[in-house]
């Protein structure tokens, strides 16, 4: 397999747990090539923020798309060629402030691809703003007192919304981030990864997740247990969170068809055309 890496200059901050993101994606790809998955089937797709610049140090084929509109992106792509695999890239701010809708409505339609979040509490690009993750207290830029608002707890919304694959991991574990990622990825339905990752220069929680990390011993037997879990303040659970299979949206809509394998050739639109007239 070519190499993944960019020429690009790493411009995140020393010590960002983008970093371990990054390397566990890597790690995770290479995986899946060797799995038997063609590389040119793997598609990313970025929002904006410090997440973002993931897209340029990943050589990958894919969209970096506008703020918060990625998921948007992913499911346009997905629905013109389902034969790819698509991975998408969110910021907390991103994906559950910005694009809250599209990722509501993806997770809604059971939407073949992957949302990665990249949970750092904060908008760190733009120098650290209060984001819909940040805990209600958080001393930021734009809350200087302390932020009086509540957070999402993003698993328990997703799951109402109707992810069929649901899990946590953190960015300092290389190996299970790459073990959650692959069962993502492989799994065919909506699937949300939620990768807490502190924020060195704006909230930086690394003492914080070192110390309330655990790690889950089997897969929820119910829906309650995944919520009482996933808002669990005591310990953050890492792992699987819900595994379903239930019929994917563009098999519903198109069954076994592909609109990019099997579209008509531009002598035969003309024909259509001319048939119409």
């Amino acid at each position: 397999m070519r190499s993944l890496n960019t020429p690009k200059e790493n411009t995140w901050c020393p010590g960002c747990g983008n970093f371990g993101i990054l390397n566990a994606i890597k790690k995770c790809i290479q995986n899946l090539v060797e799995g038997g998955i063609p590389l040119s089937e793997l598609v990313m797709v970025c929002g904006i923020g410090c997440h973002g610049k993931i897209f340029d140090y990943l050589s990958l084929s894919g969209v970096y798309s506008l703020h918060g509109r990625a998921l948007a992106t992913a499911q346009g792509i997905k629905l013109a060629n389902p034969d790819l695999k698509v991975i998408v890239f969110g910021g907390d701010g991103d994906s559950l402030g910005e694009g809250l809708e599209h990722t509501l409505f993806a997770a809604k339609r059971n939407m073949d691809l992957t949302l990665i979040l990249h949970n750092n509490g904060t908008y760190g690009l733009t120098t650290g703003q209060f984001s819909p993750l940040s805990y209600t207290g958080y001393k930021g830029l734009s809350t200087p007192q302390g932020s009086i608002e509540r957070p999402f707890h993003p698993i328990p919304l997703l799951l109402e919304a109707g992810a069929t694959f649901l899990a946590r991991t953190y960015s300092t574990k290389l190996e299970h981030m790459v073990q959650t990622l692959h069962k993502a990825i492989d799994h065919k339905g909506f699937s949300f990864v939620e990768i807490l990752q502190p924020c060195v220069s704006y909230n930086n929680t690394y003492q914080l997740f070192n110390e309330k990390v655990k790690l889950l011993d089997v897969i929820p037997r119910d829906d309650a247990t995944v919520m009482a879990l996933a808002r669990n303040q005591e310990h953050y659970y890492i792992g699987i969170y819900k595994e379903q299979l239930i019929p994917v949206y563009h098999e519903l809509l198109y069954q076994t068809q592909n609109p990019i394998r099997e579209r008509l050739s531009g002598l035969q639109r003309k024909q259509k055309i001319r048939e119409l007239y």
